[in-house]
């Protein structure tokens, strides 16, 4: 059930039928990861936006930058020369191979109905890209121009790491772009879930965790295992894996988590305000009230977490192992370092035949600010959309597009402005991914709003 959001002061309509373009972005399977993975539904999607977006494709520049990843320049309606502005989203999704069963209705057949549109991508991330090209079309048929260069920054490989929004950031950056503001996927219009505070909230990602993959491995002699020699590869590997499980990261606090519980005081129940606010004045305290009462999302805030997912050994069931391995993924806390896990990992695991080995990481971000023109435009353009909801900002515990640029700019943003429930936002990696046709127009409403309200 969706909360009801009071109408907009400017409700100016839009081209009708934003439902139907967001479905048939769906039913392109832009799958970038495992066996469905392939050029051609890219490619197809690549084509399928010029259809939808004719203005876009007729007015602004465009270019593919690492095979599939989309570039289009908005030149300034005056013709200056301020920092641009990047708005970027991601149009690849995750599979949903052997889930099928689990669905209402097929992921890839973008069907809508009551209301919904419902499909694979649907929030994470084509909803979000659909609602921003939506606003650069609806403002080009106005004849309308931005104030300063906006980039739009398209990915198609966001849920395997991200590799051509590096490309993006790192090509952009050596043509001498240094943008005002980069704002991309991460938070949303929806409740928190933190005792005493009521409401719809629209949180804003500030800073974002780090991302490590990380292979534990083992080797062993084999044999046959009626005569077991001492542990064996996969009881070495699996001992590991129980110490770590059993040997949780220490508590930190980051800059961004104490400003959160500082604003979330501000809309609390009197006797949890006074909590809430103690506690950001107290980051030891925060961090264990925040592992108490937020449950898995709230200890994710204030300390590096750690989920064994893969787990491979042995040939036969009565053959000893010659080896075994762990996948860890790990996200790493604001204020520690990619190096520092790794440390940690072979202090806790304490056994020098346990090879640990970095697949793949990404330090953490800096942690932009709450207190700047930058961060007051989202917030206006949040309003424009969403009547009376808060905008906040918070630390996105989850990878986005959006890291690769913090080394070239301050003021990196994560926020789709779309309307999600708690059931609605569980769907996200998982089965009936859905999100409301109300959620599409008040979306595209407030990205015309921050397109608007852009300072020259």
């Amino acid at each position: 059930m969706h909360v009801p959001f009071a109408a907009p002061a400017d409700a100016s309509p839009a081209r009708p039928g934003i439902e139907d373009r967001l479905a048939a972005m769906i039913r392109v399977p832009t799958v970038s990861a495992g066996a469905d993975a392939s050029g051609e539904p890219f490619e197809e999607f690549v084509a399928l936006l010029a259809g939808l977006y004719p203005l876009v494709h007729a007015h602004l520049a465009a270019e593919r930058i690492g095979g599939f990843g989309l570039v289009y320049s908005w030149e300034p309606a005056n013709g200056g020369d301020a920092d641009p502005v990047v708005l970027m989203a991601h149009y690849d999704v995750v599979p949903v191979a052997g889930q099928e069963g689990e669905w209402s209705v097929p992921p890839f057949e973008g069907r809508v109905a009551d209301g919904l549109v419902w499909g694979r991508g649907a929030l994470d991330d084509k909803g979000a890209l659909c609602v921003l090209l939506e606003a650069v079309e609806n403002l080009l048929a106005q004849g309308w121009a931005p104030a300063r260069r906006v980039l739009l920054c398209l990915g198609p490989d966001e849920e395997v790491h991200g590799a051509t929004a590096r490309a993006i950031a790192a090509t952009l950056r050596e043509r001498g772009v240094r943008p005002w503001m980069v704002l991309d996927e991460g938070g949303a219009v929806t409740d928190v879930p933190f005792p005493g505070v009521r409401g719809t909230f629209a949180m804003v990602g500030l800073a974002e965790k780090g991302v490590m993959s990380v292979e534990l491995s083992a080797a062993g002699t084999g044999g046959h295992a009626s005569a077991p020699s001492g542990l064996t590869a996969v009881g070495r590997v699996a001992r590991a894996v129980a110490r770590l499980n059993r040997n949780p990261f220490d508590v930190r606090m980051p800059r961004t988590v104490a400003t959160l519980l500082s604003r979330l005081a501000d809309h609390a129940e009197p006797r949890y305000a006074r909590a809430w606010r103690l506690a950001a004045a107290n980051p030891w305290l925060a961090a264990r009230l925040l592992v108490a009462a937020g449950g898995a999302d709230g200890a994710a805030l204030v300390r590096t977490s750690l989920a064994p997912t893969m787990l491979a050994g042995g040939s036969s069931a009565n053959v000893l192992p010659s080896s075994a391995s762990a996948m860890l993924n790990i996200r790493v806390n604001v204020g520690e370092t990619t190096a520092g896990v790794v440390a940690r990992l072979r202090r806790v695991i304490a056994d020098a035949l346990v090879e640990v080995r970095v697949v793949e990481g990404d330090e953490p971000t800096p942690e932009s600010s709450s207190d700047n023109p930058q961060f007051a435009l989202i917030a206006d353009a949040v309003e424009a959309a969403y009547p009376g909801v808060a905008t906040i900002g918070y630390l996105t515990t989850a990878a986005t597009d959006a890291r690769h640029w913090h080394r070239f700019t301050p003021a990196v943003y994560r926020f789709a402005p779309l309307f999600m429930t708690g059931e609605e936002r569980a769907g996200i990696h998982g089965r009936d991914e859905r999100v409301s046709i109300d959620s599409l127009v008040r979306g595209e409403r407030c990205y015309r709003a921050l397109l608007k309200g852009l300072p020259a």
